[in-house]
């Protein structure tokens, strides 16, 4: 397994926010991680990425505690886009994708030829190839978040994180990212609002309620009208989608 989680518990004081969660992730897999507002969704990707320490646990690197990586060993190999990602207004695009580069250079090491080639391949694999001289206050939403997750590919990862990265996007940006995000042949765990993009982009999903796992598995086992009704509080029918056979909800009133 590439990243695998084993009965995670993290408090803030005597407050139990990620409870006894458990999961694996295969190599080149989309995981989508679902969950009502305060279900511990941020909380855990921090904990897989390694920024934060579990009170009980461990979260494993393909078998290896990632408390025994180094901070530089970890970001060489996880890119993680965190929800409210910020950027220095003064920089352009390609000066915020080549800090993607950062954990595979020493102090003292200069830009190099491989370094040149991750950041021109990360701006390809996003469509910002054109764009990569823009100052980063004339992008659109849509521009900054590809932005972000060129910067992220230009790490080289093999696993990426991404936390409810479509949040303030329009329709076409958000399947135009998670379309992007999908094809990648990375494993990646990704926290998301819209339970139809996530039914229909991702290979698996974990739903957390009160920072327990109430759900796991494909998105036919796991988009069910009970599962909606008990963990969202919505009512709505789940039928097969003619377009891609995976789930597709329809609210009701």
């Amino acid at each position: 397994m590439s990243i695998k989680a084993d009965n995670l518990v993290w408090k803030i004081g005597s407050k139990t926010i990620v409870n006894g969660v458990s999961f694996a992730v295969e190599p080149g897999k989309m995981l989508g991680l679902l969950g009502p507002n305060g279900s511990g969704k941020t909380s855990l990707l921090r904990l897989l990425t390694g920024l934060k320490r579990p009170h009980g646990g461990r979260v494993a690197l393909d078998g290896r505690d990632i408390s025994t990586f180094r901070r530089r060993a970890i970001a060489q190999r996880i890119a993680f886009i965190e929800q409210h990602a910020t950027t220095n207004a003064n920089l352009k695009v390609i000066d915020v994708v080549k800090l993607g580069r950062f954990p595979h250079r020493s102090m003292f090491s200069g830009w190099t030829a491989k370094d040149d080639a991750a950041v021109n391949l990360a701006l390809e694999r996003t469509e910002m190839t054109a764009m990569r001289n823009a100052p980063w206050q004339s992008l659109s939403g849509g521009e900054k978040q590809r932005t972000h997750l060129a910067r992220a590919l230009a790490q080289s990862p093999t696993e990426l994180i991404l936390d409810e990265p479509t949040n303030h996007l329009d329709v076409h940006h958000q399947i135009g990212l998670l379309r992007l995000v999908s094809d990648l042949s990375l494993t990646s765990i990704i926290a998301l609002h819209d339970l139809n993009h996530a039914a229909m982009f991702c290979d698996q999903l974990l739903v957390l309620q009160a920072g327990k796992v109430v759900a796991s598995g494909p998105p036919e086992e796991v988009m069910t009208r009970d599962l909606l009704r008990d963990v969202f509080s919505v009512e709505a029918h789940v039928t097969p989608s003619p377009y891609h056979q995976k789930p597709h909800i329809h609210f009701t009133r």
